[in-house]
């Protein structure tokens, strides 16, 4: 009993290690085997993945009548095949197809990306760092009360706390200095 045991085991490890070699000599003929049944990388690997795990789990089926690679490269295209069918059951339709009935509608509008342009963020980029460089322009006490207002958020009565002026006068070199940064924005 324990014979045959000890059989079973030295045969298990020899598998393994067959399988090992067969996997790191053959592994780019097996993913480009799947390869060809899919057609797709992503789902070639995915093929040869799930048939190496098959191959792994079963290798006691494995009864050494014919070459370790004939047995994977059989596992391999039974596993392509199967992801194959799979892809067939799901339904593929165009994003620019239109959608059911309702006319003029395409599923890509919903897919739409509505974030900012590369364009309009540089030039939203480009707008800051000018604006930046037209309040550095401003005269310090202009300067002081639309950046306490305009860009920290300030209400005038606190911006006129801080600087320790009546609020009219805040009120004042905010518009003088909006102005004059409209001007320098303008000659940009």
């Amino acid at each position: 009993m324990e014979d045959s045991q000890n059989l079973a085991v030295q045969i298990r490890e020899q598998n393994t290690q067959e399988l090992q070699d067969a996997v790191s000599r053959y592994l780019p003929l097996l993913h480009r085997r799947a390869y060809r049944y899919v057609g797709d990388t992503h789902d070639a690997e995915d093929a040869v993945q799930d048939a190496l795990l098959s191959a792994y789990k079963h290798l006691d089926q494995f009864k050494g009548n014919a070459k370790m690679t004939t047995w994977l490269t059989s596992i391999v295209t039974n596993s392509a095949l199967t992801k194959l069918r799979r892809r067939r059951q799901r339904p593929h339709f165009s994003l620019d197809e239109q959608f059911a009935e309702e006319e003029g509608f395409f599923p890509s509008e919903l897919l739409a990306d509505n974030k900012p342009s590369p364009e309009s963020e540089c030039i939203k980029s480009e707008t800051h760092r000018n604006l930046m460089l037209s309040i550095m322009e401003l005269s310090p006490l202009l300067r002081e009360a639309v950046e306490l207002h305009d860009l920290d958020g300030l209400p005038t009565k606190e911006v006129a706390t801080i600087l320790g002026v009546p609020d009219g006068t805040v009120k004042a070199r905010i518009s003088r200095g909006r102005s004059k940064l409209k001007q320098q924005m303008q000659a940009v």
